[in-house]
Parts: structure tokens; C-alpha cells; sequence
């Protein structure tokens, strides 16, 4: 089939299966996995993932993170990270991988497989995050803040650990080794200088009264006002391209990026005609076409032994509850609110297959492993918006947003 006709075929049944699971009270993101599902080698066979597909999700990806990014502060996702928030970081990302690890034990696979298995159960999907709490409508939250904070340093951790595997020397030896950390610490090092020297720039225009929000005007008026859009997309895909061209995925790149582009930087006009059209492209059309994308990734063929994925599902499950719940509690959450960010941490998505995919394509792991991480990405994306459901009942959940928009939102 063809890229048009399969992307024609998955936006219809994503939109239509979506649009059904919204209006019985579920986020729209469920229906669109399981049209992937029902349209991929799974059940109908009708599509099959393919490198032109895939492109496409990336793309999605990409409009998701920066759609985040319109919605969220640079100062409240770093204040997220300081303190009590690194240690929910730390918490969620740590006891998750030592229990992947426990697992990989269990069943005695060996020391990649080890490694991979903890990183998948320990990562959570920075879009897939972002897109529950957008349908949920609870971006403006501290359970967003927090979550969103937690998913971008728990997937830099797995990417950082990604890139010291990757680059490891056949014949490893502890010199070697210690090289090899050295310089993905350096990398990461750098990636964060560009994003705070960045930050600190804006800053110092700010306290000289210095408009920022000439520069896109000044471009406006040379290219004209549709450009505005292209102009937005420029400036988050440079950050994008530094994140990969240092070794990470552009996902954590264009994130930082995104963030940059505040209320402050536009005329409210131009902000929300930016808004607008990123709503549209994306909502409409690109984000049914990546969580239907995932669905398509799952097949049933690979498993030999059923135990397996029930218990690297169930372990991956528990443990990000749990330690979102630790976590939120420790931050001063009550429990329903340390049980939502819990649940929101559980989503793991592209992320996770990205990671996945990589060292299956590397050889790091076998079909039967993939296959089980595929699954487990899949099952969690789709459990996360209806533990968060039970949870927050819509009534606590429209009290829940209201407080917190009382209390100050997030832009």
C-alpha cells in the first residue's frame, strides 16, 4: 500500500476510533493506538510499519513536543528539576531500571539485554506525556510540571546510558570505559550550556527593556505573516538538530527549544494565530497518525513464552506508580495528586521503542525481546489515561484544575 494510502487509512480509523473512545469520557489517544492495531500486522495486516510511516511519526513528535512548549514556562520546568524534584527524578528512574534488571535476572538473560530492559521500564515518553495531560486539559498543574520535568530527565538519563553503550570499545577495558563515560558527560555538559546561555540571553534583554518580540515582527514584515510558523519551526528544529548532532535524541533538543518561545516574545495576536495552526496540523492530523503508528509496531508472532512480557509489564507498571506516588508524597502531594503523577509517569511510547528499536537494530537484544518491549510500550501507553481516570473522576479532576489554575498556570 501506498505512503498516501496508508496515511489516508490510518487518520480515518485513528480520528474515528478516537473520537469514539471521547465521547464515553476516555482520552482520544486510546482509540488511536488500537486503530494501529487493528490496521497493523497484529490483526488486519492491511499496514505494515515502514521507514515513510515512521518518518511521519517523527514528525509528529517533533509538532507535539513544540505544541508543549507554546503552553509551558523554561523557569517552571527548571524549578521542577531542583530539589525535591531531582529526587523524584532519581526515584523514577532508578527502581524502575533496577527492577527491569531484576527481571532480566530472573529469566537469565544476559548483560545488554539486562541493560536494555531496565532502560525501556525506566524511561517515560516525554509526547505521550504531553499529549494525556493536553487531552486531560491539566497542562497549567504541578502534576504537569512535575511530570514533564521527571519524563525529560529520566529520558536524558536513558539516552546518556544509550550513547555509552553504543560507543563502547568491542575490546572494553576500564580506561576505555572511563573514556567513553567521559565523553558522553561532555556532550551532555554542552547540550545544557546551549540551553541555559540561551536562557540567560533572553533574560538579560528582558531586564534592559530590550523587545524581544521585534525579532519575529522584523521577520514577519520581510517574509511575510504565513511565516511566522516556519520561522517558530526553524528556531526549535536548531535545537533539535544540536540535541542529535551531540548524540541524544532530538526529542530533548527541541523540548528545551520549545519552551523558549513565551507569550513574552510575541504580540498576543501572532501567539495566537501560531497557536492555532499548530493546534490544527497536529490535533488533525499528525498526532492520530504517531499513536496509530504505535499500534502498528505490535505483533503477536515473536512470543514463545507468555510469562515473559506478563511479568516485564506488570514490574514496569508497578514500579512507576510507585515511585511516581514516592516521589509526589515526598514533594509534598496529597495522594490522589502523587497516584495521578504516578499514572502520567507510566506512559512510555516512542521513547521507549526508540531505545528499543536501536539495540535491536544494533543486535543488543533479540525478536522475542523487542517484541516484548514493543508490547510493553504499547500496553502502558494505553493503561496510563485510564489509571489517571480512576484516579481523578472527571469532578476531582475538574476541581483538581481549577485550584491550580487559581493558584498560577504554567504560561
Amino acid at each position: 500500500m501506498s505512503l498516501l494510502a496508508s496515511l489516508l487509512l490510518l487518520i480515518v480509523a485513528a480520528r474515528l476510533l478516537g473520537k469514539l473512545f471521547g465521547r464515553y469520557g476516555h482520552p482520544e489517544l486510546i482509540g488511536e493506538i488500537l486503530a494501529g492495531v487493528l490496521l497493523g500486522p497484529a490483526l488486519l495486516g492491511l499496514i505494515k510499519p515502514n521507514p515513510a510511516l515512521a518518518g511521519v511519526a517523527e514528525l509528529a513528535v517533533f509538532l507535539i513536543i513544540l505544541s508543549a512548549g507554546l503552553e509551558m514556562r523554561f523557569n517552571d520546568i527548571v524549578a521542577a528539576m531542583r530539589g525535591r524534584g531531582l529526587a523524584l527524578a532519581l526515584i523514577s528512574f532508578v527502581l524502575p531500571f533496577a527492577a527491569g534488571a531484576a527481571v532480566a535476572a530472573a529469566f537469565k538473560l544476559d548483560l545488554m539485554r539486562m541493560i536494555f530492559l531496565g532502560l525501556c521500564i525506566s524511561i517515560t515518553a516525554l509526547p505521550v506525556a504531553v499529549k494525556l495531560l493536553d487531552s486531560l486539559g491539566i497542562l497549567h498543574t504541578r502534576i504537569a510540571r512535575y511530570a514533564l520535568a521527571t519524563a525529560v530527565i529520566n529520558d536524558v538519563a536513558a539516552l546518556f546510558i544509550l550513547g555509552i553503550v553504543l560507543n563502547m570499545p568491542q575490546q572494553s577495558t576500564f580506561g576505555a570505559a572511563a573514556g567513553t563515560v567521559a565523553v558522553a558527560t561532555w556532550k551532555l555538559a554542552a547540550l545544557a550550556l546551549v540551553v541555559l546561555a540561551l536562557n540567560w540571553l533572553l533574560a538579560w534583554l528582558e531586564r534592559r527593556d530590550i523587545s524581544v518580540q521585534a525579532i519575529p515582527e522584523n521577520l514577519v514584515r520581510v517574509f511575510g505573516p504565513e511565516a511566522l510558523f516556519g520561522i517558530v519551526i526553524v528556531f526549535v528544529l536548531v535545537f533539535g538538530t544540536i540535541s542529535e548532532m551531540l548524540g541524544f535524541h532530538f526529542v530533548i533538543g527541541a523540548f528545551f527549544g520549545a519552551l523558549f518561545l513565551d507569550k513574552r516574545h510575541f504580540l498576543a495576536s501572532r501567539y495566537e494565530d501560531l497557536r492555532g495552526t499548530l493546534s490544527s496540523i497536529t490535533g488533525g492530523f499528525l498526532a492520530p497518525v504517531f499513536f496509530a503508528y504505535l499500534g502498528l509496531e505490535f505483533s503477536f508472532h515473536s512470543f514463545d513464552d507468555i510469562a515473559f512480557p506478563v511479568v516485564v509489564i506488570a514490574v514496569s507498571v508497578l514500579t512507576k506508580l510507585f515511585s511516581g506516588w514516592a516521589g509526589g508524597r515526598l514533594l509534598g502531594m496529597s495522594d490522589r495528586e502523587a497516584l495521578g503523577l504516578g499514572c502520567v509517569l507510566n506512559g512510555r511510547g516512542v521513547m521507549e521503542l526508540v531505545v528499543a528499536g536501536i539495540a535491536y537494530q544494533k543486535g543488543f537484544i533479540g525478536p522475542t525481546t523487542f517484541s516484548t518491549l514493543v508490547l510493553m510500550g504499547i500496553v502502558t501507553t494505553f493503561l496510563t489515561p485510564l489509571l489517571f481516570k480512576r484516579v481523578f473522576p472527571a469532578e476531582a479532576l475538574a476541581r483538581y484544575g481549577e485550584t491550580q489554575r487559581e493558584s498560577g498556570g504554567a504560561k
